[in-house]
């Protein structure tokens, strides 16, 4: 397996495996219309290109030359020290094989690497996510509800991990 960075031109990557992933992931525990308004909201080519052109940093998984998952890094004067982990998805037949915590402790050196001293992140509190990062040694820290539009709020915890 392979991880890199991935150039502006590739970010496509990501929202394709997001529509490939995102049914998995959220479709018992949101709607099919909040999933759709949410795969548009922030897969969209326009916001991952914000999100690219801010800082942000996207690694892609590739296995055999294919994509499998990828994460997203944002690094940030509104979060000091601090990296937030804005996405990490691994497509269903690749779970539970180990890529999910290396995409993971790729992402941790990354941060590190930049100075940051702790990671958070924001996780649906209904995903099974939720125990893979708690394995993974991130604590709760809050549990918040996040208005996104058109009626819809991201029922999230705020999740964080010191870099030592």
């Amino acid at each position: 397996m392979d991880i890199r960075l991935l150039q502006k031109k590739e970010l496509s990557l990501t929202r394709n495996l997001a529509e490939k992933i995102w049914p998995s992931a959220y479709g018992t525990i949101l709607s099919k219309e909040q999933l759709s308004y949410m795969l548009n909201w922030m897969y969209s080519i326009e916001t991952l290109e914000k999100s690219f052109d801010k800082g942000n940093e996207f690694y892609c998984a590739f296995h055999n030359n294919h994509e499998v998952g990828f994460f997203e890094l944002e690094f940030s004067n509104e979060y000091p020290n601090t990296v937030k982990l804005q996405k990490i998805y691994v497509l269903p037949s690749e779970q539970k094989n180990g890529l999910g915590t290396k995409l993971l402790q790729f992402g941790l050196i990354q941060s590190k690497n930049k100075g940051a001293k702790r990671i958070i992140l924001q996780v649906n509190r209904a995903n099974k996510a939720v125990q893979f990062y708690l394995k993974n040694n991130f604590c709760i820290i809050s549990e918040e509800d996040f208005p996104i539009g058109n009626g819809y709020y991201m029922n999230d915890y705020v999740m964080e991990k010191p870099l030592t």
